[in-house]
């Protein structure tokens, strides 16, 4: 099989890689894509140093057609404006007093408005280049992103995110349960789900870690959010929607600190890509995931009180893995049962057939297709719906190019709550970074 990554000079590329290798994938070729030839040849000496000899074919190619041509699978994880962007969303929001994060809140807006218009360049060009080509969704917001590219590539495009399974894991670990004897009852929308059941021999084991304080204090997000949340939701939330629940703790957590996520991220991986091409790439590479695991929603285990993570938490998120068992389930048509973002269909009554959702999915040859998930409680399903309309405000705004529109997506997002906050903060935006003016264009 041919492999396609685009955004293939990602720090995150070698992981995807390195299971390959290690797993019997069936791939034979491996062609990255970038716009940026520096890194793409930081990745690959990482790669060749790993596993010299070993694993696929690997080939370069600048070419967006090209690239995608022939491949039956494309792995999508770009991020356009590069960390440069991200570190403005983050300051663009705190400037307002408001969450500035990746995904969440209006980071995770600005951060969609100026990818979500490449995203569709990527999905037409695949339409047209290898229509046959199933698309791994990694780029974040992955459950936006997939959205908006499900209307170019249909059932053909996949998010993944390795929250979920990070959080089974974790849950089973407490549990002391192996994670494949348990089925996890998880529904929602990327970084905004919730862990509603734990099924181990047909008997729910979630109450039974809810009222254990000390069970609860051993995995991160039973210390993120507490014991006594916890025990009042009924569930156990994505770790994201710490962000919702602890708003001001988090965003005077990231006031506080030295550097936003973004600006250390930026200053480590500057300087590993500084030095493509030196000996020790590989060993640079690991040092460096590792330091990025470590230090991951530091500022919400710095609020809370939560301490370092744990050990078995610093493999590398587990995305890699989620991947290829999604490629492998399809490819092979060997049933798995994987949480991915993919149209609701009926899965969830709370929202429409097209919109993206993060739900657990029956995967073989056809594709992923939800499992019924049930109406969400009240609480979540208003929350959801919430962010569900945010995000398909971004998506109407990134792609009719309205400025108005993008202060609209804004405004209505449950953590910016100011249409004036909102206003300065895309003007902020637009002044700092020419990729989202290439894409709002109307006022």
């Amino acid at each position: 099989m041919r492999l396609t990554i685009l955004g293939g000079g990602g720090f995150r590329v070698p992981l995807v890689h390195s299971a390959l290798v290690s797993e019997d994938s069936g791939v034979e070729t491996v062609v990255l894509h970038d716009t940026d030839p520096q890194r793409v040849r930081a990745v690959r000496s990482v790669i060749d140093e790993a596993s010299p000899g070993h694993g696929p074919e690997v080939i370069v190619e600048d070419d967006l057609a090209t690239a995608v041509q022939g491949a039956d699978f494309v792995f999508s994880a770009i991020r356009v404006g590069g960390l440069r962007g991200r570190t403005c969303d983050e300051r663009s929001a705190l400037a307002e007093g408001v969450l500035g994060q990746e995904t969440t809140g209006a980071g995770g807006v600005c951060y969609g408005l100026r990818t979500i218009p490449v995203a569709m360049t990527i999905a037409e060009a695949v339409r047209r280049h290898a229509p046959e080509a199933w698309v791994i969704n990694f780029t974040n917001p992955a459950g936006m992103v997939t959205e908006a590219m499900s209307r170019v590539l249909g059932e053909r495009v996949i998010g993944i995110c390795d929250s979920p399974v990070g959080l089974f894991r974790r849950v089973a670990r407490a549990l002391e349960v192996d994670p494949a004897a348990a089925w996890f009852d998880y529904a929602g929308l990327n970084h905004l789900g919730w862990l509603r059941r734990v099924l181990v021999d047909g008997e729910d084991r979630l109450p039974r870690l809810l009222a254990d304080d000390d069970a609860l204090a051993s995995f991160e997000e039973g210390q993120l959010f507490g014991g006594s949340w916890l025990r009042a939701l009924g569930m156990i939330p994505n770790e994201y929607l710490y962000y919702y629940y602890f708003t001001q703790d988090a965003i005077a957590s990231i006031s506080e600190a030295t550097a936003t996520r973004g600006e250390f991220l930026r200053e480590q991986q500057d300087a590993f890509y500084r030095a493509a091409g030196e000996p020790g790439a590989a060993k640079r590479w690991e040092e460096a995931r590792r330091e990025r695991e470590a230090t991951y929603m530091s500022e919400g285990r710095q609020a809370s009180g939560a301490g370092s993570r744990n050990v078995a938490d610093l493999d590398g998120g587990g995305y890699d893995k989620v991947a290829l068992s999604l490629m492998r389930a399809i490819a092979a048509d060997e049933r798995a049962t994987l949480v991915l973002n993919v149209r609701n269909r009926s899965a969830v009554p709370d929202l429409d057939e097209d919109a993206v959702v993060e739900v657990p999915c029956l995967v073989g040859r056809n594709g992923a297709h939800p499992l019924a998930a049930g109406a969400l409680d009240s609480h979540a399903a208003g929350l959801m719906t919430s962010v569900k309309a945010t995000e398909r405000a971004t998506i109407d705004a990134a792609l009719s190019g309205s400025r108005s529109a993008a202060v609209k997506a804004l405004a209505i997002h449950p953590l910016v709550g100011s249409v004036r906050s909102a206003e300065r903060i895309l003007t902020r935006e637009l002044e700092a970074l020419p990729e989202l003016n290439a894409v709002l264009t109307l006022r």
